[in-house]
C-alpha cells in the first residue's frame, strides 16, 4: 500500500483543469494519478520472519541515505547523500536528509523509539521522482518525493510536516497496522497528520499556541488561494481556491463523508480525529509532543483492531491517558472532552482482541 500526501480527489481536480494557465499542472496531475494507481492496488506484507537472515544494526542515531531518481520512476535511484556526508547543494536532497533526521529525533528523544520500526531501521528517501510528479509517498520501504509541477505544487521536500507525515505511516505499519480503508484508514491518515505536525513543532520548539497546525504548508505556489493541504486546528479551512475548490474535510462526526472514493474517504474524514487531537493538545497546553503526543503514541503501541472505528480509537486514547496519568487526571478529561467535541463517543468501545504491537 502506498500512502501519498496529496489526496487523489485533489489530484483529480487538477487533472480536469481546462485552463491554459495550469496546462502543465493538469498534465502533471494526470501523470501522478497514473503513477499512483498501480501502487494503490498493491497489497504488500512487510512483517519480518524470525528465520530471516536480515540483521539490523541498532544505532543511537539515524542512518540516512538519499537517492536521486533523476526524473524517472526507477527506485531507489542513485545515492547522492549518506549519513554524516556534507550537504549536496541539491535543495531537495538536503531537505529530505534534514527531514529524515528531524523525524528520527522526535521519536528517539521524546518516545525513546529507535527509528520508525523501533529497532534502528535505516531511513531511505528518493528525490526527483518522475516528471513534475505531484506527490510524496511512503511505499513501505522508503520516502519518495516528487518535484511538483511548479504551477500549483512546489517540491514536496519543502514541507517538514509532509516528511514527518509519510514516515509516520511507517510507524503505524510497525505498530497499530490500521487498515487503509474507511474509518481505520482515516485514523491511519490522522495519525500521520498528528505526528507530521509534531515533527515540525518539535524541530521548531513550538508550543501549542505557536504552531500552525498545518500539513503541507509551502506546497502550494502563489497561484493558489490556500495555506496547506490540511489543518488540524480547523479542518475544512486549509484552502479555498477558484481552481482547486474548497478544502472538504469535516471537523465533526456529524459531517462524516460516506464515499467509495479515496479508500472510503481516508483523506477527507481524517479531519475529525485530527480536530480531536488538536483540542486535546490545546486543552493541555505547552508542547503538544509531550502529554498529548505521548497519549497518541501509547495508543499506537497498545492492543487494537486493525479495522478500528473512531469510537474504538477514541476509547483507546482515553485508556492510554488514564493508564499514564490516572483516570481522574486532567489529561484523561482532556481526551474525553476532545472526542466529545467532535461528536465521537469513546465510552464502551470494544478494546479486546486487537493486534499487539
Amino acid at each position: 500500500m502506498v500512502y501519498g500526501i496529496v489526496p487523489p480527489y485533489l489530484l483529480a481536480r487538477v487533472a480536469e483543469l481546462d485552463d491554459e494557465r495550469f496546462a502543465r499542472a493538469a498534465q502533471a496531475a494526470r501523470r501522478a494519478l497514473q503513477y499512483d494507481e498501480p501502487r494503490r492496488a498493491a497489497r504488500l506484507n512487510f512483517s519480518l520472519d524470525a528465520s530471516d537472515n536480515l540483521v539490523i544494526e541498532l544505532t543511537d542515531g539515524p542512518n540516512r541515505t538519499v537517492f536521486d531518481a533523476k526524473h524517472t520512476e526507477d527506485l531507489p535511484g542513485v545515492i547522492v547523500r549518506k549519513e554524516n556526508a556534507r550537504p549536496t547543494g541539491d535543495i531537495a536532497a538536503d531537505e529530505a536528509y534534514d527531514g529524515l533526521g528531524a523525524t528520527f529525533a522526535l521519536y528517539s528523544q521524546v518516545y525513546d523509539r529507535n527509528s520508525i520500526d523501533g529497532i534502528g531501521l535505516p531511513l531511505d528517501a528518493t528525490v526527483h521522482y518522475g516528471v513534475e510528479y505531484d506527490n510524496a509517498f511512503w511505499d513501505g520501504e522508503r520516502m519518495v518525493f516528487g518535484d511538483g509541477d511548479g504551477e500549483i505544487f512546489e517540491r514536496f521536500t519543502a514541507s517538514l510536516s509532509v516528511i514527518g507525515h509519510e514516515l509516520a505511516h511507517g510507524v503505524t505499519q510497525y505498530t497499530a497496522a490500521l487498515e487503509y480503508e474507511g474509518q481505520s484508514g482515516a485514523l491511519n491518515e490522522s495519525v500521520s497528520d498528528v505526528f507530521g505536525a509534531l515533527v515540525e513543532q518539535h524541530s521548531l520548539d513550538q508550543t501549542v499556541d505557536e504552531a500552525s497546525w498545518l500539513i503541507g504548508a509551502g506546497l502550494f505556489t502563489a497561484a493558489v488561494e490556500g495555506d496547506a493541504l490540511r489543518s488540524l486546528k480547523a479542518p475544512g479551512t486549509a484552502y479555498d481556491d477558484d481552481v482547486l475548490g474548497k478544502d472538504p474535510q469535516p471537523a465533526s462526526f456529524a459531517d462524516y463523508v460516506e464515499t467509495d472514493d479515496d479508500n472510503g474517504g481516508v483523506h477527507i474524514n481524517s479531519g475529525i480525529p485530527n480536530r480531536a487531537f488538536y483540542l486535546v493538545a490545546e486543552a493541555l497546553g505547552g508542547r503538544a509532543w509531550e502529554r498529548a503526543g505521548l497519549i497518541w503514541y501509547d495508543t499506537l503501541m497498545a492492543s487494537m483492531e486493525p479495522r478500528s472505528t473512531f469510537a474504538q480509537f477514541a476509547a483507546a486514547t482515553v485508556l492510554a491517558a488514564a493508564t499514564r496519568y490516572g483516570e481522574a487526571s486532567a489529561e484523561a478529561d482532556a481526551v474525553r472532552a476532545g472526542w466529545a467535541a467532535v461528536g465521537v463517543e469513546a465510552a464502551g468501545a470494544d478494546l479486546d482482541g486487537g493486534r499487539t504491537a
